[in-house]
């Protein structure tokens, strides 16, 4: 069971979701993902922040919304930095935006929330105490984190600008998606993995896969309407993508994209009952599409 312990500077390193009520929130995931969940605010804060563990690792968190701003669940990316004044001093030389300046977060950390030109928000974090997450890509743990943008080729200049990455276009067989690589992630990821790149050719991942970090998708066509913005999207590994859809409809979600195949990913969008939109997805790289 392995057990992560920090991330390379430019890699996304944690995710958590705010929500107007955070305790029915926490209720729904944990029966979702078979999550643990504590609360790590004082007994007096005026919010909550329950972070979810698998097998006693950190895997995500719920978090009460601010005071001021839109009432709108939403999931939230973290971009592991090494200083996060100087990564967010790059954000606006490269054109976005300082939504909230670098603060320190007690000793778990030193963040920010940014927006990229086209308005999509994530965040930087300067680790503390907090080292991202400790679980990732096993079922009930955050896989991947997705940017959504009506434009691509700005989000390509401007990540690359930000954090170094690189990008190919692949199609997956279900449209064009970009693949966001930080070069030498591999070499990281085979210090406790050291079959990682034997694996992945082995199953017939594209060149460079073993350095992916995230993915991009066009908003085009009719899959999103004209008014979403462009933002990051979160995704989960789930052992049984139908069986977990269904379980999110009785716990009172909904389903937004039923179950879907792509080549060897069963995925489904899937929304919590406040609206935070989520994806799942199930890798079976030795069994036929649909199986």
């Amino acid at each position: 069971m392995v057990r992560r312990d920090g991330y390379p500077p430019g890699v996304p390193c944690w995710v958590d979701t705010v929500q107007p009520d955070p305790q029915a929130a926490v209720n729904f995931y944990r029966g979702v993902f078979g999550w643990q969940v504590e609360d790590r605010m004082p007994a007096d804060a005026p919010g909550r922040y329950f972070v979810a563990r698998l097998g006693g690792r950190d895997v995500a968190a719920v978090s009460s919304q601010p005071e001021v701003g839109t009432p709108v669940p939403v999931w939230n990316t973290y971009i592991w930095v090494d200083e996060a004044d100087d990564t967010a001093a790059l954000v606006r030389a490269a054109g976005g935006l300082v939504i909230t300046e670098p603060f320190d977060v007690v000793d778990a950390g030193r963040m920010a929330a940014c927006a990229d030109p086209s308005g999509a928000v994530f965040c930087l974090w300067q680790a503390g105490t907090h080292r991202g997450a400790e679980a990732v890509n096993e079922p009930g743990a955050w896989n991947w984190s997705d940017l959504n943008t009506r434009d691509i080729d700005r989000a390509k200049a401007f990540y690359g600008s930000v954090f170094g990455w690189e990008t190919d276009t692949l199609d997956m067989g279900f449209g064009e998606s970009t693949m966001v690589r930080l070069p030498g992630y591999a070499d990281f990821l085979e210090r406790f993995d050291p079959q990682l790149r034997h694996r992945h050719a082995e199953h017939g991942a594209p060149p460079g896969f073993s350095d992916c970090i995230a993915w991009m998708q066009p908003m085009t066509g009719d899959r999103f309407a004209d008014d979403v913005p462009s933002h990051w999207g979160v995704t989960f590994s789930v052992a049984d993508c139908d069986a977990v859809a269904a379980t999110a409809v009785e716990l009172g979600g909904r389903v937004v994209t039923p179950p879907f195949d792509a080549g060897p990913v069963r995925a489904a969008v899937l929304s919590d009952p406040q609206g935070g939109v989520f994806t799942v997805n199930t890798y079976k790289p030795d069994e036929p599409s649909g199986a």
